[in-house]
């Protein structure tokens, strides 16, 4: 056999001796070592290293409407039509925010899908996420979707203990699966579910590689989700497999040959490596990473969408388009018309995520928001910095509040010695001095500030 060819990619002659087939065993290959259950999972380094290879589109998807209402009370159709709007909006034209996927099996779900079709928005396209069987590919079709996930659990726990198949039985099932996907007419995508625990040589990459062949065969595209089920991938570079985040992407592209369009990441976030480990598979050849506003989602939820804004943003110097002031539309819609509580310090989108505590960084604040503020929260995100008033804020923290009222009313700022912020600040002190320890509220001091103008003017 000719193990040299000419690579596609490099144009180079490159040697690859592993043609990976599918390894049917008897026992499911559940990885004891590195997952125990009684003990931590561990990581395992073997300093394999493959090279980056962030491809020129990188883009987000979104699950808000599948995965992200599996935790929540489900959105409304009205709900979800409005939120469609707001990604639409925050993507921008160039469809930064390329696809999100709806269920399809209440009323309640396909209503909002055609009226979100209704729109006419080339972006975010609507796919579904359904059973797998002819019933629903001809349902979804009907309906006017292009695209459909299907779930194709990869590792030995659900092949062998949830569904209770060998690895050739699930394999076949699958394929049959996505021939009837293409039968009906859909672009099928694969969600190889709970990757990060899989044999990615015994069984991920012959399942692959025999996707591209059909793919190849029938002139339709084949999308893999790589799906990090349980949040056990880690980005860190010569991890052994199958928690190697950029193996995995690696593998796909170099021993299947997926194309790097056709390859999305999709992670959780239960050991908080859910926004790197998305960052990792775009920078190692995956187009897209699969998110969910405000992470919502499964336990500890998604990677969270507007993480991934400020990524992209990050490593390209620019936005390509989006409209990061959205970010709290959305905010505000999701926790005040759908009553979900977004804990208050969730970077971007939490009440205190630039709100400062102490006096002396309020000082620093009055001096120059940039000593104590991520970055120009006013103009990109159209949330202006602030500062909480109580018994450590000091009279910079009333004055740097006094003074951003100030602004908000086009009236000049004041010096933290005025006797308007000195009049304040007096009755904040003797309020922790009667035995306080709550925060002084916006209200109360909206009220004390009226008070010290009519008293002092």
């Amino acid at each position: 056999m000719n193990n040299i060819a000419l690579s596609k990619k490099t144009f180079k002659l490159e040697q690859d001796p592993y043609i990976y087939e599918l390894h049917d065993i008897e026992q499911p290959e559940l990885f004891r070592d590195m997952f125990p259950y009684v003990e931590t999972p561990k990581i395992a380094f073997n300093y394999r290293k493959v090279p980056e290879n962030m491809p020129e589109d990188i883009f987000i998807t979104d699950t808000s409407f599948r995965d992200g209402q599996q935790s929540r009370t489900p959105y409304t159709t009205e709900q979800m039509v409005h939120i469609y709007k707001l990604l639409h909006k925050l993507g921008g034209r160039k469809g930064m925010i390329r696809q999100t996927e709806f269920f399809a099996y209440s009323k309640k779900d396909r209503d909002a899908l055609v009226k979100c079709m209704e729109l006419g928005y080339k972006f975010p396209e609507i796919t579904t996420w359904i059973r797998a069987n002819k019933k629903d590919f001809e349902l979804v079709k009907s309906i006017g979707v292009k695209e459909t996930g299907i779930l194709v659990s990869c590792s030995d726990y659900h092949i062998f203990h949830k569904m209770g198949l060998t690895r050739r039985q699930a394999l076949d099932k699958y394929l049959g699966i996505v021939s009837d996907c293409i039968e009906a007419g859909l672009r099928p995508r694969c969600h190889f579910e709970d990757i990060t625990r899989a044999d990615f040589y015994g069984f991920v990459v012959p399942f692959a590689n025999e996707l591209m062949k059909l793919s190849n065969d029938s002139g339709v595209p084949i999308k893999i989700r790589a799906c990090d089920t349980m949040g056990y991938g880690v980005p860190y570079p010569g991890v052994a497999l199958p928690r190697s985040v950029s193996g995995i992407i690696y593998g796909l592209q170099h021993y299947s040959d997926v194309p790097s369009e056709m390859i999305e990441w999709h992670g959780h976030n239960d050991f908080y490596k859910g926004v790197v480990n998305a960052t990792t598979a775009w920078m190692y050849g995956a187009s897209a990473v699969n998110c969910s506003l405000l992470g919502i989602g499964e336990r500890t939820g998604n990677v969270p969408l507007e993480a991934m804004v400020f990524e992209y943003a990050s490593l390209r110097g620019h936005l390509n388009g989006m409209n990061p002031e959205v970010i709290t539309e959305i905010a505000e819609y999701i926790q005040h018309e759908t009553n979900y509580n977004i804990p208050p310090m969730t970077p971007f989108v939490g009440a205190n995520f630039n709100l400062t505590r102490a006096g002396i960084h309020a000082d620093g604040m009055m001096k120059n928001p940039e000593i104590y503020n991520i970055f120009d929260t006013a103009t990109i995100l159209n949330r202006p910095p602030k500062v909480s008033v109580n018994s450590t804020s000091g009279i910079a923290g009333v004055a740097f509040w006094v003074n951003e009222k100030r602004k908000m009313n086009r009236e000049e700022p004041l010096d933290k010695r005025h006797p308007i912020i000195q009049y304040i600040y007096d009755w904040v002190t003797a309020e922790y001095d009667a035995g306080r320890i709550t925060m002084i509220s916006d209200d109360e001091l909206n009220a004390k500030y009226e008070e010290a103008v009519s008293e002092i003017s």
